[in-house]
């Protein structure tokens, strides 16, 4: 019988050992990637397209050309599609990134021939009908005039759009009016351009069945379908930081102000990266993090503060993002540099180290814990542009980083000097 007045042993993470996708080429040369780790009669499809923003001509076309796939093909109406995969239990979400646009389908396994035949007809033969792009458009057009009277959101643009500068993709945003430039010659247009077979990729997770890869090789596998149109090469686009240190956006009914701190950073590529996530997890990437201890917890200027890294095309952000009472700003970033200070001149305990690490390999062994988590993994993988052993190698950076290789890592990339400083809120006298 287990004693369980015993407490179980506590050890140190030896090595990390996430299952690797089967990985095959279908016919049409479509890569098809299989993670079979299901125990319930569920399976998701993804399907990647090499269509994201960084590729669109014009504001917002990336987003609404992938958004408006749902909203009616040449088979199938906007409310037959809604209708149908809600008949089979099946849920679609559609989402885009700077480099990518995502299809992730959710079926059960005794309905996935009817639920890819949907799938099919939406990403092969979408119709872009003008009034549901209306509909779409006003909702998401009421959307924008709700945030952009939120300070955050506020926030955010100002410190992007100040650090790459508006000729930049990473530093344009939306307004009002690039919604109203939306038609559906400009959407069929992009999708012409990236919707097709040789621009996309497959994952299948969960209980994936032999019949179930049979039919995705089928449907997306065996025949060619769009317009195959030269690949357009990849662009450069230039960086232009503004010479200002702080921003200030005045909102003067802000009941709070939204405080960003931000520069540029490395890549994840770059050697000294997963040692680096350490050093900002410790400083601001969880809920024990110093700058909770300090600005939220001891001095009470917030109920939350946090610190992160956001990666871009050709290069990386370090970011600390917080709201606060607007009479709180000014000694709220005097407590952020001190904390910087702090890890530039002194060495961090053994003690806080080791759970930060602790806290790190926890999270890392929580990531991977069902097939669907382990292809979000290898899509991140292959995304991103990393080779198969990346976390193999971020478990090996969090064990062996040390209090001294923090200290460098702090001097070198978390400068306060460096940092932009954006405040949206109201002006304190």
């Amino acid at each position: 019988m287990l004693d369980r007045t015993i407490q179980p042993k506590i050890r140190q993470l030896d090595k990390i050992d996430i299952p690797r996708p089967l990985h095959q080429i279908l016919p049409n040369g479509t890569p098809l990637n299989v993670i079979n780790a299901g125990e319930q009669d569920v399976v998701r499809m993804d399907i990647l397209f090499k269509a994201g923003s960084w590729r669109q001509s014009q504001k917002l076309q990336a987003l609404f050309t992938h958004r408006m796939l749902r909203e009616g093909s040449r088979k199938y109406s906007s409310s037959d599609i809604a209708e149908k995969l809600d008949y089979y239990g099946a849920w679609l979400e559609l989402s885009n990134s700077l480099e990518y646009a995502y299809l992730t389908l959710y079926s059960l396994n005794k309905y996935f021939a009817e639920t890819l035949e949907i799938i099919e007809s939406i990403v092969k033969d979408p119709v872009f009908p003008e009034k549901e792009l209306d509909t779409v458009i006003e909702s998401n057009v009421q959307q924008y005039l709700v945030n952009r009277s939120k300070v955050d959101f506020i926030a955010h643009r100002a410190i992007i759009s100040g650090l790459f500068g508006e000729q930049n993709p990473c530093g344009q945003f939306a307004v009002e009016e690039d919604y109203r430039k939306i038609t559906p010659e400009v959407l069929r247009s992009f999708y012409k351009e990236y919707y097709h077979t040789g621009n996309y990729s497959i994952y299948l997770s969960g209980k994936v069945t032999d019949d179930i890869i049979h039919r995705v090789e089928l449907v997306f596998g065996k025949d060619t379908f769009g317009e195959k149109l030269p690949m357009v090469p990849e662009r450069v686009f230039p960086i232009s930081v503004i010479p200002e240190k702080r921003i200030f956006v005045e909102r003067d009914d802000a009941l709070q102000s939204a405080v960003k701190l931000g520069g540029f950073t490395i890549l994840r590529s770059h050697p000294d990266y997963l040692k680096l996530r350490v050093l900002i997890t410790l400083l601001g990437g969880y809920f024990g993090s110093r700058l909770m201890s300090n600005i939220r917890e001891d001095k009470g200027y917030t109920y939350g503060i946090s610190m992160n890294t956001i990666q871009y095309p050709e290069t990386g952000i370090i970011m600390v993002t917080t709201e606060t009472a607007n009479e709180n700003v000014e000694p709220l970033i005097r407590e952020v540099y001190k904390e910087i200070d702090k890890l530039h001149s002194d060495l961090v305990g053994q003690d806080e180290l080791t759970t930060v690490k602790n806290y790190m390999i926890g999270e890392m062994s929580r990531a991977y814990e069902s097939a669907f988590s382990l292809s979000d993994a290898w899509m991140f993988i292959q995304t991103a542009g990393l080779d198969d052993n990346y976390y193999e190698r971020s478990l090996d950076a969090v064990k062996t980083v040390t209090v001294e290789e923090l200290r460098e890592l702090a001097q070198r990339y978390i400068c306060k000097e460096s940092l932009k400083e954006v405040i949206a809120g109201k002006k304190m006298s």
